[in-house]
């Protein structure tokens, strides 16, 4: 395997100089750049990265820490983060916590020993209670998770707004007798939860809110909306607090054989290519999750160029995407068996 020292031997010029055209540094002739960069594809030779790290304070690496990589808003969120570091010469490490606190510190532990550039963290619950910028060697980043008082860069959605505004949208069609299904193991699903239950109030009706316990999946989902189902009366709405528990609550009225909206209306957030395909299409709060990830990267690199600038907070506002689920109510509403 070819060495700095076979490089610089081939190219005519001292190690230093090899060093300098790999870095970057413009104070580097033109015919010097070419003949090291000539020697370097001829010898196939690779950087060793290691020694790199242990020689700099700063690498090209970043890490980003998200909670459940199956869930499709941290699939395009990600993608978002990998599209904007490639175009700086950026290595993306990519880790998933499973909303494990356990896995979240291993992870975070991870990147000090990578002495990564900087973090972008979907942080847990416990993480985030506690949460300084501070206590951690790297600059960090909080996406989709972050407390009103939490003193970090983060990106967001303004997540009690949208909860508002859904729940408003479902009165303001006839449904009163609303129910949101909210996971347990993030801020997210809490202040989509204050938003229902602030609309709610406002038109002096009583809110009904489930937690989903766990990790909020489809599967969790889809058992606490099964249960509540099985009661009478029915409620007027089913409401959830993400994509996941949505497509649980879409799998509880099949097995339910309920139609929505004729039985109980259906609305949630993300909107996801199956949100769009079911019949009659399902009412729910689009987020810009590109846009999300596109900011918490470009937060990042504007917090590892000037590390004492002040905090920073980028909240982005969800679209209400009306469809058929969620379809104005004529006089009451009865129960009707799915086909």
């Amino acid at each position: 395997m070819a060495r700095i020292k076979d490089v610089a031997k081939q190219a005519g010029v001292s190690v230093a100089s090899v060093s300098r055209v790999l870095a970057g540094h413009s104070k580097v002739s033109e015919s010097i750049r070419q003949r090291v960069l000539g020697a370097v594809h001829d010898l196939s030779y690779r950087p060793d990265l290691a020694a790199r790290r242990l020689r700099s304070r700063q690498t090209d690496t970043i890490g980003l820490i998200v909670s459940d990589i199956r869930n499709p808003f941290f699939t395009e969120v990600s993608r978002a983060v990998e599209d904007v570091s490639y175009q700086h010469h950026l290595r993306v490490i990519l880790c998933n916590t499973d909303e494990d606190v356990e896995k979240e510190n291993l992870y975070l532990d991870l990147m000090r020993d990578e002495n990564v550039s900087g973090v972008i963290l979907s942080p847990t619950l416990t993480t985030l209670a506690g949460f300084r910028a501070r206590d951690y060697p790297f600059p960090m980043v909080l996406v989709d998770r972050c407390d009103r008082d939490t003193a970090a860069d983060a990106v967001i959605l303004d997540n009690v707004d949208a909860g508002y505004r859904l729940t408003t949208h479902l009165i303001d069609n006839g449904y009163r007798r609303n129910i949101f299904f909210y996971g347990t193991t993030s801020a997210t699903g809490r202040q989509r939860r204050e938003g229902y239950v602030a609309a709610m109030a406002a038109h002096g009706l009583e809110a009904h809110a489930e937690p989903v316990r766990s990790t909020a999946t489809a599967e969790h989902g889809r058992a606490a909306a099964y249960e509540r189902l099985r009661r009478r009366p029915l409620p007027d709405a089913l409401v959830a607090s993400s994509g996941l528990i949505l497509l649980g609550l879409t799998e509880a009225l099949r097995e339910s054989k309920l139609r929505f909206p004729d039985a109980v209306a259906l609305a949630g957030f993300d909107d996801l290519p199956w949100t769009r395909l079911v019949e009659p299409g399902i009412t729910v709060i689009s987020q810009p999750l590109y846009e999300i990830g596109r900011a918490a990267i470009e937060l990042l690199l504007q917090r590892i160029a000037k590390p004492d600038q002040a905090v920073r907070r980028v909240v982005l506002r969800g679209e209400l995407i009306e469809r058929g689920s969620t379809a104005k109510r004529n006089g009451s509403a009865g129960v009707s068996v799915a086909a």
